[in-house]
């Protein structure tokens, strides 16, 4: 997929306490025309939600503290935010962990490493 391909204005959110994994991915992301915001952690996550305004969020599921299916069923509770789509951005790509995703809200599940093109075109997907 080409840069110039990405819909401009889309806000993309990346929440992973892997700091240099999230901002690779934010810079990335941003060669497509996204506009991205990094949290590196689940109520960093949360606090960055409310501010930034997503369109999207990459959520990692293993996180220290507010793990990712906690920060994701504080999304949707949350009436100003829970329609934001969230993507489980993670290595636990295992079919119980995915219907764990499912169950809990997720609009998808992406496995690390996924590839910049799989990335794009889950974002692409959300509210298409």
């Amino acid at each position: 997929m080409e840069p110039s391909l990405a819909p401009i204005n889309k806000r993309i959110l990346i929440v992973d306490d892997n700091e240099q994994a999230a901002d690779v991915a934010s810079e990335l992301l941003e060669l497509y025309g996204y506009q991205t915001a990094v949290a590196y952690g689940g109520a960093q996550g949360l606090h960055a939600a409310e501010v930034f305004a997503p369109d999207v969020i990459l959520l990692d599921l293993g996180m220290p503290g507010m793990d990712g299916f906690q920060v994701a069923a504080a999304l949707r509770a949350r009436p100003d935010l829970r329609d934001v789509a969230i993507v489980a951005f993670s290595a636990w790509g295992d079919k119980g962990t995915r219907q764990r995703t499912r169950a809990a809200g997720f609009n998808d599940h992406l496995t690390k490493p996924a590839s910049l093109d799989e990335i794009v075109t889950t974002i692409a997907a959300c509210h298409a």
